[in-house]
């Protein structure tokens, strides 16, 4: 219950007017705020556990003039883990080589015992925190089986397969960045967008602007590199689609305020399917 904005450019560009009106969204996530501006061999974040409309910090940033090739944004409807900074996205983390890694995710994942070996490694709580560390972990595997730094096709060969396999049974929008390309998957149909054109590439979970915005490929990961399409990865059928499961699921974990708002809004959960709550439906 997150949405994301991500950025990939060929030339540094001014993209104040869309993180403006991406944190505007915040009413509706109001548990938290990310940015990370990435720059060389390092992920610049800053990000905070309050509404983003209410951040002096974010403000701060925001007045002077933000150019970038790269960046993330999120905002944060807490559903996995409390409401601190170490639950807001994005996440970051230095494979073997040193290369770095930056995520940001929006999603549940309900079905993947392999991620639960890194609740003592993470700093926070979130399911999306250990997506990251798994990835890295992976890499890592692969980098010691080779004298070799891997190159572009087999680094996104192994990211293809780790988030086909994750998105089973599991809500799977997320951008991943790792200081040259940015990659991109959707599990969930209406619910990742992209504008392209002009060497460059926005990313949200709704339309920033009025212009030619178009719903975002779901069921394969696809990467960009110089605000260009690089690489597309197989097409598999794990279309996610929200089950009465998974909603108790979310309705056992999400922290007492979104509880409350859950049942002001749809009542008992019995009743949730029938009197069409926008969280049932969306699977967020």
């Amino acid at each position: 219950m997150c949405e994301l904005f991500g950025v990939c450019s060929k030339d540094c560009i001014p993209i104040n007017n869309y993180l403006h009106q991406f944190y505007k969204h915040c009413e509706q996530h109001p548990h938290g705020w990310g940015l990370a501006l990435m720059r060389e061999n390092q992920s610049l974040i800053e990000k905070e556990a309050i509404k983003a409309s209410e951040s002096k910090e974010l403000e701060k940033l925001l007045e002077k003039p933000i150019i970038v090739n790269h960046a993330f944004a999120h905002i944060r409807l807490a559903t996995m883990g409390c409401q601190n900074s170490f639950n807001c996205h994005p996440f970051s983390r230095s494979d073997n080589t040193g290369r770095t890694w930056t995520l940001i995710h929006n999603g549940t994942v309900f079905k993947c015992g392999l991620l639960n070996q890194y609740m003592s490694q993470q700093i926070g709580q979130t399911d999306s925190e250990r997506i990251l560390l798994h990835i890295i972990d992976e890499i890592n595997e692969k980098q010691e089986q080779k004298s070799l730094l891997l190159n572009e096709d087999e680094l996104f060969n192994i990211i293809d397969n780790i988030i086909s396999k994750l998105a089973k049974g599991n809500k799977l929008n997320l951008l991943l960045f790792n200081e040259d390309v940015v990659y991109a998957h959707s599990n969930y149909k209406n619910s990742l967008y992209y504008l392209n054109e002009d060497d460059k590439v926005f990313i949200a979970t709704t339309p920033l602007s009025d212009e030619a915005w178009k719903e975002f490929p779901i069921n394969r990961v696809i990467s960009f590199k110089n605000g260009q399409l690089s690489k597309k990865g197989k097409v598999h059928n794990n279309e996610y689609e929200i089950s009465q499961e998974d909603f108790e699921f979310i309705f056992e974990h999400v922290s007492p305020e979104l509880k409350n708002t859950l049942l002001k809004s749809c009542g008992e959960l019995n009743n949730a399917k029938e009197c069409q709550c926008p969280y049932y439906k969306s699977g967020s």
